[in-house]
């Protein structure tokens, strides 16, 4: 058909085998486009404007062979939908946008025997989705004389040849008939030092998390001096790089990054004319697809006199302060916990926290330090079958009684209501000890849940004299703990979730509006 039209046709006459729209103005394929012909076996839409393949659009289609999409718009396909083109052989997709391959993507495809997909924007994908792909895996386990050769054309794409593209180069360069590379010679794109480089030229490395370092945590410097703080993060494929200032000061600094090589990444926060204000963490994190880490550095302001003056966003921890602090869970997943803090305090603005976290057992915990305004931290990455304490105390003191949530978790990271429920346990134990003043009652993981019923009646004696003066702050601490209770040690009922909604909503409107998250 030479004349430009945006739509299927209806005259078509519902016998035909093959049929060829091309350079016309269609822009998508519509559900059960095709349904009345049943005998078609061969369809072109070759060089149009489609960007859009309804998932239903092949519906009705159980004879067709051929497909061809090339020169058309798409950025990606629903490939779901070829389960209603059970037969199809060959599918040309070259010179459209696909810029993923989903793992799925060709199990759909179980008599496919020429692939098409070159030209396209595809940078990174796993092997995975070729060694699912019903053909492919037959012809690895049955030699080549068992099927036909297969056609694959992956050509001319700007691939990304890091830590990601190893198992999918490995099985490009290992590719021998009946599996056939229509150009076996696939290029890399980036990152720039391997841009260029044929595959069977590279020899790539595993991915790995980062790796955060810096060469010193304590920085003093006189008034006015200009600061760089370098950091240097290790790790495959390439982090995500940014700085943060616990202390909520703003300023115009300056970052810069250069590379150090393949794996590292060198970020400097510069601070121009250093001031009194500028005193506190700076914090860097680097992040890729597998985690994240961070590195802390204190930088403190020596004045011209030599003295080291208090600068009133960072005041001295006062060792005969003794503020309470409700810590808790607010959340927890299969990879980490977010804990969350409430203290009563005159001058909430000025006062910055210390979180200790590592292993129970670790004689020396990790610091992190929180700026004012911000009560909530979260901890991923954790290992599995492993003992963590997390505490929270004011400014820089030393953890006391009440301070601290000791959880354990499961021990295999795969099962995921497993290991929530055993986290989730031994928390709610210990949420008695935050929830009452140190030297009250106490309960640890190693005592019965009898410790729960008895801290809990305690809880209840020692809080009457007080509900006139604290009414509403004594009953949001309460319902927060009342409803992990209820989480964790009852079975579920309807009843008892809407008891736990109404108790997190009195909880959040009473002790956390508008709290920052780091």
């Amino acid at each position: 058909m030479e004349t430009a039209i945006s739509g299927i046709p209806e005259d078509i006459p519902e016998d035909f085998t093959k049929i060829r729209i091309e350079k016309s103005h269609l822009t998508e394929i519509p559900k059960s486009a095709f349904c009345r012909y049943k005998s078609l076996e061969h369809l072109w839409l070759n060089f149009n404007d489609i960007t859009i393949i309804h998932i239903k659009s092949l519906e009705g289609l159980n004879n067709l062979t051929e497909l061809r999409l090339e020169g058309n718009k798409l950025r990606s396909v629903p490939w779901t939908a070829f389960e209603d083109a059970p037969i199809l052989k060959i599918l040309d997709l070259k010179h459209n946008r696909l810029d993923v391959l989903p793992e799925h993507a060709l199990k759909f495809l179980p008599r496919l025997t020429y692939l098409d997909l070159s030209f396209n924007q595809l940078t990174v994908t796993s092997k995975e989705v070729f060694l699912k792909w019903p053909v492919c895996d037959t012809a690895f386990k049955s030699g080549e004389t068992a099927v036909p050769n297969v056609v694959l054309a992956l050509h001319d794409n700007p691939w990304f040849c890091d830590c990601r593209l190893k198992g999918f180069v490995e099985f490009v360069t290992s590719l021998s008939p009946p599996i056939i590379l229509m150009n076996s010679y696939l290029t890399c794109s980036g990152p720039e030092y391997m841009a260029g480089k044929f595959f069977h030229e590279i020899e790539l490395k595993t991915c790995t998390k980062p790796v955060a370092t810096t060469q010193s945590t304590n920085i003093t410097m006189p008034l006015g001096a200009n600061v760089t703080l370098p950091c240097f993060a290790m790790a495959r494929p390439e982090p995500a790089v940014w700085w943060t200032y616990g202390l909520k000061i703003l300023r115009g600094f300056h970052e810069f990054q250069t590379h150090v090589n393949e794996d590292t990444i060198k970020s400097e926060l510069v601070i121009p004319s250093l001031h009194l204000t500028d005193r506190g963490v700076y914090t860097c994190t680097a992040n890729n697809f597998i985690g994240n880490a961070s590195i802390s550095i204190l930088v403190d302001v020596k004045s011209p006199d030599g003295s080291h003056p208090l600068s009133p966003s960072f005041p001295a921890a006062a060792t005969e302060e003794n503020i309470y602090i409700d810590i808790r869970i607010a959340k927890q997943t299969v990879y980490g916990i977010t804990i969350e803090w409430y203290a009563v305090m005159e001058k909430p603005s000025e006062t910055w926290f210390t979180i200790h976290f590592g292993r129970y057992d670790a004689p020396k915990k990790e610091l992190i330090y929180i700026g004012p305004g911000i009560n909530t931290y979260s901890v991923t990455d954790l290992l599995p079958a492993t003992k963590y304490d997390i505490c929270v105390t004011l400014k820089n003191q030393a953890p006391r009684n009440g301070q601290c949530i000791v959880f354990v978790t499961g021990s295999d990271m795969s099962e995921m209501e497993q290991r929530e429920k055993l986290i989730h346990i031994v928390v709610i134990v210990l949420a008695m000890v935050l929830a009452v003043p140190a030297g009250m009652y106490a309960c640890t993981t190693d005592t019965k849940f009898y410790c729960f019923e008895r801290g809990m009646e305690m809880w209840r004696n020692w809080r009457r004299p007080e509900q006139t003066d604290r009414p509403d702050e004594g009953q949001g601490t309460f319902d927060s703990l009342q409803a992990a209770s209820d989480e964790g040690l009852c079975k579920d009922s309807s009843e008892g979730r809407k008891t736990r909604r109404r108790s997190d909503d009195r909880t959040q409107k009473t002790k956390f509006d508008h709290k920052p998250t780091i």
